[in-house]
């Protein structure tokens, strides 16, 4: 393992001191970074899920070629209705890399909430005009937003794009405002020292210029100006361990016969993921270090967009392209409709360069279900990178369907000592 040892002996002592985590505060980052031998493997995991279907077999009896990596999190609630929880893992390895995709949209929308709690400026919020600039010639201004109420662009309306159907403008907007170290030193300081988030998405940038960040102002709604941050340049030092993966990747059409680099492109582990989540579900769970700085009633704003259907978004709205499950990877496979309405999972997704990644709180109101659920896999079977070429609809979704499905099912049956309540995570989708 390369993790920063002294940092994390230093961490461990103040959290024993400090928190003395239990059941009841301890994530997949608290419980893994101890460890000094992976892949982690429970036995009680694999026992759960392989030999019980096909699509899950292809996957899980090849880890190495598929690179999965799963994290399953059972909630058991006291009579009180305090959760402590139960972590069992398939695969885990901090130092296998996958490219997180999307998924470092969500560690990103939180952060430009904290921000804007820490800049404590009144008037200031994420309903505030957002406006921004440009001051390269690369980069793109942004002044108004066709698809919120009123035309404004705002932190909030970012958001909801982000985490309805994953829009990449909304999070490069988002990572202009916080910057790149901002974002990354405020998870090193969470002690989230793997993850790193260094660029914009679907914009092609060179390490320099994704580390300049535009110029931008927020406004109320009257028009007076509430905060201006003018272009930041990040001076964020990274040494990081050369990543290459597969034999070969397009460039302007053409095969270049050599590992697609990896090296500087964003990072994000499945324990630092799915420990983010926890953090947010359930912010008491976690010490200190890791909640970020939200107040009550954005936690229950987040809730509302991790779990809302497309087609129940009235600003923006989508079309029937959008449906249901298409952020929903877990239990749906990215498509289709779900008919259920006592089942909503809160989560994000990311799927690019044949990777998918899904970390979901998922629950049955009228069965009285809960879980965590976490997943990785890798679907590039030609080890070509940019062709387009990746086995997603016949191995990689039908896997994460599996997966979502057979842990629902053996939740479903789980014997539990007290029903959770579940009310706090029941929400009207009215806009």
């Amino acid at each position: 393992m390369k993790w920063s040892l002294i940092f994390f002996n230093s961490l461990v002592a103040i959290l024993i001191i400090s928190c003395q985590p239990s059941k009841k505060m301890i994530t997949p980052y608290t419980e893994l970074k101890t460890l000094t031998t992976f892949p982690k493997t429970d036995a009680f995991l694999s026992e759960l899920l392989i030999n019980k279907d096909a699509a899950l077999d292809t996957v899980l009896k090849n880890p190495s070629k598929y690179k999965v990596q799963v994290i399953y999190t059972r909630v058991n609630r006291d009579s009180d209705n305090q959760p402590s929880f139960e972590h069992s893992y398939f695969g885990i390895d901090p130092d296998q890399y996958f490219y997180p995709a999307s998924t470092v949209k969500f560690p990103v929308a939180l952060l430009a909430l904290q921000k804007i709690n820490e800049l404590n400026i009144p008037g200031l919020d994420e309903h505030a005009t957002f406006i921004t600039g440009a001051s390269q010639p690369w980069q793109t201004e942004t002044y108004n937003e066709p698809s919120s109420e009123d035309g404004r662009p705002t932190i909030a309306h970012y958001i909801k794009q982000i985490l309805l159907v994953s829009d990449n403008e909304a999070f490069n907007r988002l990572y202009e405002f916080l910057g790149q170290q901002y974002i990354n030193n405020s998870l090193h300081q969470m002690g989230y020292m793997e993850t790193r988030i260094l660029h914009r998405l679907q914009v092609s940038l060179t390490d320099d210029q994704n580390r300049i960040t535009n110029p931008i102002k927020f406004y109320d709604t009257s028009g007076k100006l509430l905060y201006e941050q003018p272009q930041v340049q990040s001076s964020l030092q990274y040494n990081i361990d050369t990543i290459l993966l597969g034999k070969g990747f397009m460039r302007n059409g053409k095969l270049v016969d050599k590992p697609f680099d990896f090296t500087i492109k964003n990072k994000l582990t499945l324990p630092d993921l799915h420990s983010m989540l926890q953090s947010i579900i359930f912010p008491s769970s976690v010490p200190q270090l890791q909640r970020f700085n939200l107040n009550e009633q954005q936690y229950k704003w987040l809730y509302k967009y991790m779990s809302m259907k497309p087609a129940e978004s009235v600003y923006p709205s989508y079309d029937s392209t959008y449906t249901d499950a298409y952020v929903k990877f877990l239990m749906y496979g990215g498509s289709g409709s779900i008919s259920d309405p006592g089942i909503r999972i809160f989560n994000k997704v990311g799927d690019a360069y044949g990777f998918l990644t899904d970390a979901a709180y998922i629950v049955d109101f009228k069965n009285g279900v809960e879980f965590l659920l976490s997943a990785t896999v890798y679907t590039n079977e030609n080890e070509i990178f940019n062709d387009d070429q990746y086995e997603y609809n016949t191995v990689g979704f039908p896997f994460m369907k599996k997966l979502g499905e057979v842990i629902y099912e053996y939740e479903l049956n789980r014997q539990k000592k007290n029903i959770p309540d579940l009310t706090p995570f029941q929400i009207s989708y009215l806009y």
